[in-house]
């Protein structure tokens, strides 16, 4: 099965499961204060939203930049940047985060996934809805990324510690030759 698919296919079902049990949301959500007590958040926490908009934006976000960095680099590589840069932002987010606040999504995984592109191809021009043009993929994940700043109830600490491990890993590929795009 594409990883991509499975990804998204177990999102949803971990969804549709705290739909009928919502206890699920604080027994897999990552709590920073709780982490040693609960030490599977760290991973579990990736799997699990807020809300009916949340999982559809972060799968979809999954779905367009996860299908692009797929090609770009493989399978396990791929996998790799998703779940790694998944922990680097909940380590930030243990760090820096409410020490109360479950924190729940895959947007660390997913911010990991666009750094890595913003890395190897800056200028792949990507649709932000509600512009009617086309913009460069940097300037998109970026503004992004600013913009969880301001919101409350964002874990932007999730999303800037994917980031930063997205273009690692992105900068770590195209120094070992990896395929690149200039657009």
């Amino acid at each position: 099965m594409n990883p991509i698919l499975f990804l998204v296919a177990l999102n949803i079902l971990v969804f549709f499961f705290q739909l009928i049990r919502p206890e699920l949301t604080r027994f897999l959500g990552l709590t920073p204060i709780l982490v040693l007590q609960q030490p599977w958040t760290i991973v579990t926490n990736m799997f699990v939203h807020a809300s009916f908009t949340h999982i559809l934006f972060n799968m979809i976000s999954l779905y367009f930049l996860g299908s692009f960095l797929l090609r770009l680099v493989g399978e396990s590589r791929f996998m790799k940047v998703y779940f790694i840069g998944g922990l680097a932002g909940n380590f930030l987010y243990i760090l820096l985060g409410p020490a109360m606040i479950p924190g729940v999504g895959a947007s660390g995984a997913i911010f990991a996934v666009g750094g890595t592109l913003a890395m190897m191809a800056p200028r792949l021009p990507v649709l932000v809805f509600p512009l009617p043009f086309p913009v460069p993929l940097w300037g998109a994940m970026t503004f992004f990324l600013v913009v969880s700043f301001f919101i409350s109830g964002i874990a932007w600490q999730a999303h800037l510690g994917g980031f930063l491990l997205g273009l690692a890993a992105g900068y770590y590929f195209k120094r070992r030759g990896g395929r690149l795009f200039y657009y």
